[in-house]
């Protein structure tokens, strides 16, 4: 068994910046790799997130990703991995690395969404983020569980992203 302690596992609401701060860990840490479950996923399966959620559900979905945590707890070291936002509740979360919550509020969230200027490619890809309603209820529903998961929490609406990255990297052992 590959000892993962020395992956950090980027967690927390879609949206909120897991993948951009994973790149952004990575510049400055090139001895680093990062990987994003929801890439994995596309990938061991050969199809998109989407059409795993629209031809199987859910509930195939989250299987599929506690595949990926067994593997990534067996065969990574090193790495910066950002996961899907309901990555958290896969049963050997820890045993991948140092869990990092990456916390920010709803509203913040929507508005990073919604107003990027590839707002509607990353409003696509998320669907568990079509309805406002709905998805302003599955976050609520996931903060606890994020909270308890985490080893780290990082408030991600009040700083540059570089800055949140070196502060990071200095607060943390890898190796």
């Amino acid at each position: 068994m590959v000892q993962s302690a020395n992956n950090l596992v980027l967690i927390g609401f879609m949206g909120v910046g897991k993948g951009q701060l994973a790149r952004e860990l990575v510049r400055q840490r090139p001895d680093l790799y990062a990987l994003d479950t929801d890439d994995l996923i596309e990938s061991f399966t050969n199809t998109k997130i989407k059409k795993i959620f629209e031809n199987a559900g859910e509930k195939a979905f989250r299987a599929l990703e506690q595949k990926t945590a067994d593997w990534l707890a067996q065969n990574v070291q090193h790495a910066v991995i950002s996961t899907g936002g309901g990555f958290y509740a896969v049963n050997n979360l820890r045993q991948i690395g140092t869990v990092i919550y990456l916390k920010a509020d709803f509203e913040w969230i929507y508005r990073r969404i919604t107003t990027a200027h590839n707002a509607k490619k990353k409003l696509k890809k998320r669907p568990l983020f079509q309805e406002y309603e709905k998805a302003k209820a599955l976050y609520l529903s996931r903060q606890e569980g994020y909270e308890k998961s985490a080893d780290i929490v990082i408030d991600m609406q009040n700083a540059p992203v570089e800055e949140t990255a070196r502060k990071l990297l200095q607060s943390v052992t890898l190796f």
